[in-house]
């Protein structure tokens, strides 16, 4: 990726690219608020870093009609709560979970595999950072969790919580 290097401050032109379009999100969050008849919803949250995601969502059938995210929370927490929000509203279960499943993939190596994530492949040089990593899925954990409506545990990303069975 030398094309993309800006020679002149040595930093990426990408990397400038991904921190607009996460600032982006953080700064103008796609379907923030409260829906007025969720079907089903749950609570997460990153205990160490403070992080608190709200997810509810409307489904017909398999279908996720609506959803919408509150809370608060890094701009990291934020801004893939709001890219998470447009990748899976309008489609259905299996999307949504193949979609989680790909940006945990992509939080594990950092790498975009061949589901296309839209703005959310942005979050890819977070993998990195092994503690925002932690930011960055909680919003996808907290859909899953939301998505699973015979369970109402709050998902946490802290493994100090965690059932370790």
């Amino acid at each position: 990726m030398t094309a993309t290097r800006d020679l002149e401050s040595g930093g990426s032109l990408m990397d400038d690219l991904y921190r607009e379009v996460i600032l982006e999100h953080y700064r103008s969050p796609r379907n923030r608020g409260e829906l007025d008849t969720p079907t089903c919803s749950a609570d997460g949250a990153n205990p160490l870093c403070g992080d608190q995601i709200h997810i509810e969502l409307i489904l017909d059938g398999d279908e996720i009609v609506d959803l919408k995210f509150s809370g608060e929370g890094c701009s990291i927490s934020q801004a893939s709560a709001s890219m998470m929000t447009e990748q899976v509203r309008g489609h259905d279960r299996d999307h949504a979970q193949a979609a989680s499943d790909a940006f945990q993939q992509l939080m594990l190596t950092g790498e975009p595999g061949e589901f296309d994530l839209g703005d959310s492949e942005m979050l890819a040089g977070v993998a990195k950072f092994p503690a925002r990593v932690k930011c960055a899925s909680l919003a996808w954990k907290t859909l899953e969790q939301a998505l699973k409506t015979d369970s109402t545990e709050p998902v946490t990303t802290d493994e100090r919580t965690a059932d370790h069975g």
